[in-house]
């Protein structure tokens, strides 16, 4: 089955350049995104914020279709959890401030056997980031950050990257007590050993679930991906209203993120009973609200329907 891309919005792709080799930089996916009709894009890397890139290909590469937004992820190349660094992405446009990713201590216990494909040519060993103290609390650097946002850039989508559950629970629950409403949690599926129930959990409280494509055995075959159907369970037990779908595509070894999106919206109407309307939700509507583009009079999208 194949889905009609026009207007989709992927909020996880990572373009070069980047120290880790890449299938497409920001220019090419800008020309792949105005290519197939999407509305916009968001370009992430691991090491360092993307706002700059994604501002000159829009200018110069741009046709007035499609947008490219940056990011920023608060890994150890850019000083962890780091205020100054956020200050800046956010003044700078920044759409979505990842908490750590490949230099969370989650991550790279999960990568113990095998060397981190994203690593490319980097030196330095990863300092392993875990913020929680040993009372099982918010580090008070976090807390900094999210207060921070919650007075100066509520509109900027906190991304909770590739932390353990006992992380994100108390993450969420800070920010939902601070009054922020962007919240996108990353893949708690892969890698990151969430329950269906934390994912149902963490929805009702207001954030939304991420399906990304490339994660399954059907859209990127790997010995490490996940069959399908939890994917399907995500989508039955969260509900479409709670999900944004995207790609998380863009390594060297895949098919472009263009093409990986397309083919993933395509299993979840063949596989979960997706129609059209609810993809246009979580492939539109949802990430489009997250990163405040197309809305309305009222400053919503249909993601915000649900708080």
């Amino acid at each position: 089955m194949s889905f009609d891309m026009k207007n989709v919005v992927d909020i996880h792709v990572h373009a070069g350049p980047s120290v880790a080799k890449r299938r497409v930089d920001a220019g090419d996916m800008l020309l792949d995104a105005q290519k197939v009709g999407y509305r916009g894009f968001v370009s992430k890397d691991h090491y360092f914020p993307t706002i700059m890139g994604t501002d000159m290909v829009t200018k110069f590469l741009g046709n007035g279709s499609c947008e490219a937004f940056g990011c920023i992820v608060l890994n150890n190349a850019v000083g962890g959890i780091n205020i100054y660094a956020v200050d800046a992405a956010c003044a700078m446009g920044a759409k979505i401030v990842f908490m750590p990713t490949i230099s969370a201590l989650n991550h790279i216990n999960h990568h113990t056997k095998k060397k981190f494909v994203g690593a490319g040519v980097l030196k330095i060993q990863e300092k392993p980031i875990y913020y929680l103290d040993e009372q099982g609390e918010l580090k008070p650097e976090v807390v900094q950050v999210l207060e921070f946002l919650a007075q100066n850039y509520p509109e900027v989508t906190l991304g909770t990257g590739h932390g353990t559950v006992a992380e994100i629970n108390k993450l969420i629950d800070k920010a939902v007590e601070l009054g922020l409403r962007k919240i996108l949690v990353n893949h708690p599926f892969f890698n990151i050993d969430a329950t269906i129930d934390d994912m149902v959990r963490w929805a009702e409280q207001g954030a939304m679930i991420e399906l990304n494509a490339v994660v399954f055995d059907d859209v990127v075959p790997a010995s490490h991906h996940l069959p399908f159907d939890i994917a399907k369970e995500v989508y039955d037990r969260v509900g479409y209203q709670r999900i944004v779908v995207d790609s998380d595509m863009g390594q060297a070894s895949n098919a472009p993120p263009t093409e990986g999106l397309q083919k993933f919206a395509g299993l979840l109407m063949e596989k979960c009973g997706a129609t059209e309307e609810q993809l246009k939700v979580m492939m539109h509507d949802n990430p489009a609200w997250l990163i405040g583009i197309d809305q309305d009079k009222n400053g919503q999208t249909g993601g915000d329907q649900n708080g």
